[in-house]
């Protein structure tokens, strides 16, 4: 069962191929459309996409949280992810990111930093056949 505070609504509406989600605390709205390789057009984010998007965002917030509650330097961070489906029957296959790291970064606090985004909650909730290599540059 999950804690009352972990609740959070999700909705979604759907017109043609369009799918239009919208985050209940906050109103913020996303859409998602099919990929062209199976017969949506790709104008805008599919759902698939959105879970690599979310395991990009999930291991660079998880990182710099981490960093500030254990006091290691942390600044301005980014990345990016590239998604490989598998052949029908299709689904994730391979999750790559490739993370430029604070310069304020210093050695010694690497390999917690790397810990961290490895074990982020998005990645900790994707199935084990999923490959999710991590490139991190300093």
């Amino acid at each position: 069962m999950t804690h009352p505070s972990s609740f959070v609504p999700i909705s979604a509406r759907i017109r043609g191929l369009t799918a239009q989600l919208e985050h209940g605390p906050s109103g913020t709205k996303i859409t998602t459309v099919p990929p062209k390789d199976n017969g949506g057009t790709g104008e805008s984010f599919s759902p698939t996409d959105l879970v690599g998007a979310a395991l990009l965002s999930c291991a660079l917030s998880t990182m710099a949280l981490g960093a500030g509650r254990e006091g290691l330097g942390w600044g301005d961070a980014s990345g990016t992810v590239e998604k490989h489906m598998s052949p029908p029957p299709r689904q994730i296959a391979q999750l790559v990111l490739v993370l430029q790291m604070p310069k304020e970064v210093k050695p010694e606090h690497r390999p917690r930093l790397e810990e961290l985004a490895r074990n982020c909650p998005v990645a900790r909730s994707l199935h084990p056949d999923v490959r999710l290599p991590i490139e991190f540059r300093y």
